[in-house]
């Protein structure tokens, strides 16, 4: 999940559901009258896909916009450029079939793959392209960013994409970012913002809107699109149901009463019973972290001592034993598969010397009394693990700790609060990048803005804005200095300013069917399942 972004994703106890059914795709299983399963000779040719989130599933219908939760459906709607391929490592063709840079890194030529069209019918051409993405960049919605080095988008001809950038950054790279990067008809409608908004959707993808009901449990039903470019020969889901079911136990009782055949994640103790009760497991490292981040500007936390004292006081072993195998032990900001990753870094419990920078600043035992706010995601077990823990840690050590489960929605609003005193002292969060490169974290996070954002520890240093500026153009001419860059910017960020804790790094546990074939998880694209890379087995 990324509590960011400005609403929740996918949460990290939501859930999800893989299941095939006849005609109109309803679940309903053990529901007198049998309907046939995932792969079955009956259903197999309209077998139906069931997705099962704990939240609801769309916050924006806009490519342009959306920046949550409908990922999980929109990179199935919708396609971009190129697709990241964490085995590779590197972006691979989805619309565009290959692309060059030059020398400098400042012009990508992109080549089109033939015989692509849009839901609406149009074709996937150069200048559908263009258009798409100057849309994006107008509207300036959350994910805009991505394409701030674009100077100017020229559509040669219908196959050719050309870009001229302000400073070299690496486009393939960005251009497979899971928000931002869709490219979509901007013809659809003359007021596409609110003819997206009754749900419909100008995509290429393999799948097209085939009904919206917002608050309802079944609340997006996608249907196949006949005309995609991959085809439908062979087994392939013709449909896509997102049932929106809060609680993780009913997500797994619908699986092992083979109503469902995919759990987007378990506890740990429903994680471990899976394999031996006939489910296929995976686990996968992602490049999701949760993140405490200090108030550098206001309030106690002002005091660098302090927040060294937090960093310190944080029993970080003690929060991984306790998730099980879906977390790991964070180095530093950037997770490991990721140019940027520093090895080495991996922070350990010490309290004596939080003890000593307590009383070095006044506080501690035999000192003045501190209390300390901090604000994390209601329903969120990992969390309200932290929450525990720290508030036992602290309170050893003459500290309070004032931790407040809150709704996403409440606690952003919050920590962006233009009133410095209503702000938390502790912002807790998760955050992944947009495109599998590590800027993101710097550029969202602990870039200086005057009004906050996503920057929740409210840093503000000039020297580390030019620092963060500089890495899209060494990530795109200069690997090895991008590295170093990194590696500095971790060291100032977290060592010097003490502005963070990066509490862990989440593995992604799913257990599904053994029906389901195919499934390869993605930690570029966060709780998506490419559902047309599927095949319903037996």
């Amino acid at each position: 999940m990324r509590w960011h972004k400005g609403l929740a994703a996918v949460v990290a106890a939501g859930s999800l559901a893989l299941t095939a059914a006849c005609g109109g795709g309803q679940v309903r299983g053990a529901q007198g009258g049998g309907t046939p399963q995932a792969g079955s000779a009956s259903g197999a040719a309209d077998a139906t896909f069931v997705y099962v989130p704990n939240l609801d599933v769309v916050t924006d219908w806009d490519p342009a916009t959306s920046y949550s939760n409908e990922i999980i459906a929109m990179e199935n709607i919708y396609e971009s450029l190129t697709r990241y391929d964490p085995q590779a490592k590197k972006a691979t063709p989805r619309l565009a079939t290959s692309w060059k840079s030059s020398s400098d890194g400042k012009t990508w030529t992109f080549t089109l793959r033939p015989g692509a069209r849009f839901h609406t019918g149009k074709p996937v051409d150069a200048a559908a392209v263009k258009a798409s993405i100057e849309r994006t960049k107008k509207e300036a919605g959350g994910p805009a960013y991505i394409w701030d080095s674009v100077e100017s988008i020229k559509a040669g001809d219908p196959a050719t994409v050309e870009f001229t950038l302000k400073y070299p950054a690496p486009l393939d790279l960005i251009a497979s970012s899971d928000y931002g990067a869709y490219v979509y008809d901007t013809t659809a409608a003359g007021d596409l913002k609110a003819w997206f908004g009754e749900g419909r959707d100008a995509g290429s993808g393999p799948y097209t809107i085939d009904g919206w009901q917002k608050g309802k449990e079944t609340e997006l039903t996608l249907k196949a699109f006949d005309g995609y470019w991959g085809g439908w020969s062979g087994p392939h889901y013709k449909r896509v149901e997102f049932r929106v079911t809060p609680e993780i136990t009913t997500a797994w009782q619908l699986l092992q009463r083979g109503e469902a055949g995919f759990v987007q994640r378990l506890n740990p103790q429903l994680f471990a019973q899976a394999s031996s009760q006939g489910a296929q497991t995976s686990q996968t490292a992602s490049f999701q972290n949760l993140l405490a981040l200090f108030n550098t500007e206001s309030g106690p936390l002002k005091d660098v001592r302090l927040r060294r004292a937090v960093q310190k006081a944080i029993d970080y072993d003690g929060l991984v034993a306790a998730l099980k195998g879906s977390g790991v032990k964070a180095s530093g900001l950037v997770p490991e598969g990721l140019l940027g990753h520093v090895p080495g870094r991996e922070p350990v419990q010490d309290l004596a010397g939080a003890e000593s920078l307590l009383k070095e600043a006044g506080y501690g035992p035999g000192g003045k009394s501190l209390t300390l706010t901090m604000t994390y995601a209601q329903g969120d077990g990992d969390q309200q693990l932290l929450a525990t823990l720290l508030g036992s840690a602290l309170d050893k050590l003459n500290v309070r700790l004032e931790a407040k489960p809150l709704q996403w929605n409440t606690q952003w609003d919050q920590g962006k609060s233009a009133d410095p005193s209503r702000r938390q002292d502790i912002f807790v969060m998760y955050w992944y990048p947009d495109y599998a490169d590590a800027y993101s974290w710097f550029f969202n996070v602990f870039r200086s803005s005057e009004q906050p954002a996503f920057n929740l520890s409210y840093l503000k240093d000039d020297q580390v804005d030019r620092e963060i500026d500089a890495l899209p153009a060494l990530t795109a001419t200069d690997r090895a200095a991008a590295e170093k860059a990194y590696a500095g910017l971790q060291a100032r960020i977290i060592d010097e300013h003490a502005a963070v804790a990066v509490l862990f790094t989440q593995n992604y546990q799913r257990a599904y069917a053994k029906s389901v074939q195919g499934y390869a998880d993605n930690p570029a694209y966060p709780n998506v399942v490419f559902v047309y890379d599927l095949k319903p087995g037996a």
